[in-house]
């Protein structure tokens, strides 16, 4: 990382009111400007993760409604491609919001497509992207973004039917695609075996900004829901790290990451996209303990700043790179739906280090106490003063409400 990010642990926008004021302008932004893509779509399914995960720290329901609204409009359906995982992406907010509200309307066609996966796999030969060698290459896990549209779907489907079958299909297929397409070396994704012999105009290896983010954001959200203790969770939280470490090397000194992580110098501009979601997981990372806060917590805090600072007065999140296999140049202020889901979701993680960071105890020097003598005794002492508070929190409303955050004023009034 670069040393002045590492210098500057701290930033004034890192606060719990701070970082969900501007999830919150940002999403109604979003809200008041609907993408015209399809709702079904994987654009779609990764803004609304994003909302699903401001609906759980936010007070004003409507964000929550809005999720509910997009999936009876789309009668909890799937996106048309039976085995695509681009048309899988939106069953993850299915998922959740049935986690939450436990109708069985909400999962039921989600359910019935991956069943129908499971009685009768793609007949894709092989991981090859290539409409020539491998033309249903598009029907497995065939290229890195896949890795967040389609496992952190079936691990949520896993999660609400208790059903391994959906779990045992998302690992063993996670680990198809990283075994095809990681590169052990420099511990990174090729976008799909097309940019196996691809070289930038740097020479070094051509790995994109987003793509890599997707799969770090694949990997958050596939720890989330696969259980402590199963056989391949080390596996998981190791290739995190590995590719954790090598994902702070590439930051650049404006705290984000740029379209190529090997050769930032051919695309200088600004790149939220892949950035939120390298902020989402290098947070999430430290707030799970999987990663080293002193090392990483510097890099969050630098990389959320910078995405702070491409939020327009207005709320429009700028620095998006449009849609494309790989880096390309793009206007500065472009934007995208999937941008704004990886600014809610980085947005999440760094409101709960910002809300964990206010919690810390504070140690408080005592006064010595006197030895048996009457004497003080000699060495200051520093106690650490915790106060016993009994907390009762209710559900007021119709659902579950999971994993969400609790405030009260410790010192309140009187």
């Amino acid at each position: 990382m670069n040393p002045s990010l590492q210098a500057q642990s701290a930033s004034p926008v890192v606060s719990p009111k701070a970082v969900l004021d501007v999830m919150q302008r940002v999403a109604d932004w979003q809200l008041a400007h609907p993408s015209k893509h399809n709702p079904t779509d994987w654009t779609q399914g990764a803004g609304d993760a994003g909302l699903m995960a401001l609906a759980g720290i936010s007070g004003d329901a409507k964000y929550r409604n809005a999720m509910l609204a997009m999936g009876a409009t789309n009668l909890w359906q799937p996106g048309p491609k039976f085995y695509d995982a681009d048309d899988h992406c939106v069953g993850q907010t299915y998922a959740e919001l049935y986690l939450l509200y436990r109708e069985p309307k909400m999962l039921a066609p989600l359910r019935e497509r991956f069943d129908g996966i499971l009685a009768q796999p793609s007949q894709a030969v092989g991981l090859a992207y290539s409409k020539k060698e491998n033309p249903k290459s598009r029907e497995v896990w065939s290229w890195c973004d896949s890795l967040f549209m389609g496992p952190p779907t079936w691990v949520r489907i896993y999660a609400a039917t208790g059903d391994e079958k959906y779990l045992d299909f998302a690992v063993k297929n996670w680990w198809r695609t990283a075994d095809y397409l990681y590169d052990k070396d420099e511990h990174l994704f090729f976008r799909d075996s097309n940019y196996f012999n691809q070289r930038e105009a740097n020479g070094k290896k051509v790995f994109w900004g987003r793509s890599n983010g997707w799969v770090m954001g694949g990997l958050v959200r596939v720890l989330q829901y696969l259980p402590m203790n199963h056989p391949e969770r080390p596996r998981f939280e190791q290739l995190f790290k590995d590719m954790a470490a090598k994902i702070l090397t590439c930051q650049q000194p404006d705290g984000l990451w740029r379209a190529s992580l090997l050769d930032p110098d051919s695309y200088p501009l600004k790149e939220t996209s892949g950035s939120g979601f390298y902020t989402y997981a290098l947070a999430w990372g430290v707030n799970q303990g999987l990663l080293d806060r002193a090392k990483f917590e510097p890099a969050v805090r630098q990389a959320w700043a910078a995405l702070f600072g491409c939020v327009d007065a207005d709320g429009k999140l700028t620095h998006v790179q449009s849609i494309g296999a790989d880096p390309k140049k793009f206007a500065e202020d472009s934007t995208e739906v999937y941008g704004v889901g990886a600014f809610l979701l980085a947005g999440s993680e760094v409101y709960r280090l910002a809300v964990l960071e206010s919690a810390k105890p504070v140690q408080v020097p005592q006064p010595t106490p006197p030895g048996l003598d009457g004497k003080p005794m000699g060495g200051g002492l520093s106690v650490m003063v915790q106060r016993l508070v009994k907390v009762s929190v209710t559900n007021p409303a119709e659902f579950r409400r999971d994993c969400e955050t609790v405030e009260f004023d410790i010192n309140p009034p009187g």
